[in-house]
């Protein structure tokens, strides 16, 4: 057809198009059931008048959106198209919803190539915009996948489309018109063979929105994690420390991360640079740059819009010497945990002594606390975490041999598992000939999970290859924590013998 001969015109459906929109949904949707009955269309012309757009050419319908109101909360999580479904094939459409949720679109074949559904498209965007809507939410049929699914995984799939190595005619428009895939949901259309019941979660958000209350008051429930499994060589100046930091911690921010989270005694090459003969003097030495560090680190945190928890260091205070933590938030404030279980080595050597304060942290992405390598080896600190309801444990680590990062893992992934939260274990890898004490490293970064239906069916979210330099990445929802906790096959923290036993922190 050629373009002089168009005349394209966009208005809201009324109920007299229904025989052209019927022909056009049977002809589009002739795999999945075709058209839906006069009295859902009816429906929701009725209810939602605004929300069904369509585009007609000379008169003759040719593209279609229909769309309706729905709960953010409820249809931003894992849901099936027939939960969109009442009695009698209606849809379900919520006045007071704060999202728009995109049931269908739709282009007579002859038009495709028109850019139709752009238009579409950018007058829901426009319509959410108008009602002051949170965000446009659709689930997306990936009708290409049939083609490949002996080949990649669901996941791997949306990833290849998502880097344009596969062309999915559903996919593709979406991810070219801004929106973001969430999810990957399963069963949500199970009659749809060429996308094999799978479909994605899509969303736009409002970047206009303004909700009824105030943003601070709106806790942030999807959480991106990024870790470094940081390669332990020889520096010659702490400038030069502090390059390779700013450089993963610009990486980590450019994907959006939340958290940057850096191993046990990451710095400890610059030990290298003074005398190795007496460690105490070694580990003073190290104690010396700290300071630096955290200034440089809090910058950061600022500068690059993330929160990061600085690994951990030495800080001398009245002639003492901790090993110390820094979470830097990315609105300037500074928190400290010092480890507070010392091992032999840190003791016996480097004269470290433990901290007597432990805390759980508020942050703009959830509850966090910190347990420094041996901490986390003993379940006390967990169950405290638990008691504030903490969201997240960071374990920022360094082990020198195989069984020693296991004690680690294996304790991480426990404290995970009987306090219902997720851990975060990050540590150091390569060798260190000149630096004492710190010549071997091994490790395996993990982000770990409770153990239930809603989580890895190992309860293991991510993992680096070990012993390789690399970053890590994991998107945490905590909303699967309160579900888990309330909800889960098991209640491990519903379910102490408080009876029995209790625990109590000390006040210092």
């Amino acid at each position: 057809m050629a373009p002089e001969e168009l005349h394209l015109n966009l208005r809201n459906l009324t109920l007299d198009d229904y025989d052209q929109l019927q022909e056009l949904m049977d002809d589009v949707y002739d795999d999945i059931g075709g058209a839906w009955p006069k009295e859902t269309i009816k429906a929701l012309v009725e209810q939602f008048p605004d929300g069904q757009i369509c585009i007609e050419d000379n008169g003759h319908i040719v593209a279609v959106a229909l769309t309706v109101c729905v709960k953010y909360e409820r249809f931003s999580n894992p849901h099936a198209y027939d939960d969109l479904i009442l009695r009698n094939e209606k849809i379900w459409h919520n006045p007071n919803g704060d999202s728009l949720y995109g049931l269908d679109v739709f282009i007579h074949p002859d038009y495709r190539g028109y850019r139709l559904g752009r238009r579409l498209y950018e007058a829901r965007k426009e319509l959410c915009r108008s009602m002051n809507l949170r965000a446009i939410l659709a689930g997306g049929r990936i009708p290409n996948y049939f083609k490949y699914s002996a080949q990649y995984s669901p996941e791997e799939y949306i990833q290849r489309v998502d880097r344009k190595d596969i062309y999915d005619p559903i996919l593709s428009f979406q991810l070219s018109n801004d929106f973001q895939v969430t999810r990957l949901m399963h069963k949500y259309l199970p009659e749809d063979e060429k996308s094999e019941g799978y479909a994605t979660l899509l969303e736009w958000r409002n970047i206009l929105y303004t909700p009824p209350s105030a943003v601070l008051d709106v806790k942030k429930t999807q959480v991106r994690l990024g870790a470094v499994q940081w390669q332990m060589r020889e520096f010659t100046s702490v400038e030069e420390v502090l390059e390779q930091v700013e450089y993963f911690v610009d990486a980590l921010s450019d994907y959006k991360s939340d958290f940057a989270i850096f191993p046990e005694f990451f710095n400890a090459p610059l030990m290298g640079l003074t005398d190795q003969v007496d460690q105490t003097r070694a580990i003073r030495f190290l104690a010396g740059f700290t300071e630096q560090f955290r200034v440089q680190m809090s910058e950061m945190a600022v500068s690059y819009n993330i929160n990061i928890i600085t690994g951990s260091m030495p800080l001398i205070e009245d002639d003492r010497v901790y090993n110390v933590s820094y979470l830097c938030h990315r609105d300037g404030r500074v928190d400290e945990q010092r480890k507070i279980h010392i091992t032999p080595h840190e003791r016996r050597d480097w004269v470290i002594e433990g901290g007597s304060q432990f805390q759980v942290f508020e942050t703009d992405a959830g509850r966090v606390a910190i347990m420094i390598c041996y901490d986390i080896e003993f379940p006390e600190l967990g169950r405290l975490a638990a008691a504030e309801e903490v969201d997240i444990v960071f374990v920022p680590f360094w082990t020198d041999t195989k069984n020693g990062y296991l004690r680690v893992r294996h304790c991480a992934q426990a404290r995970a598992i009987e306090n219902e939260c997720y851990v975060v274990i990050t540590g150091s890898v390569g060798n260190l000939p000149k630096v004492e004490n710190l010549d071997v490293q091994y490790a395996q970064s993990s982000v770990f999970s409770p153990s239930d239906f809603a989580f890895p069916h190992d309860a293991v979210m991510a993992e680096t290859t070990p012993n390789t330099e690399m970053i890590m990445f994991s998107d945490m929802d905590l909303e699967k924590l309160k579900l888990v906790r309330n909800e889960g096959s098991v209640t491990n923290l519903k379910d102490r013998r408080v009876d029995m036993y209790e625990l109590k922190k000390r006040k210092t």
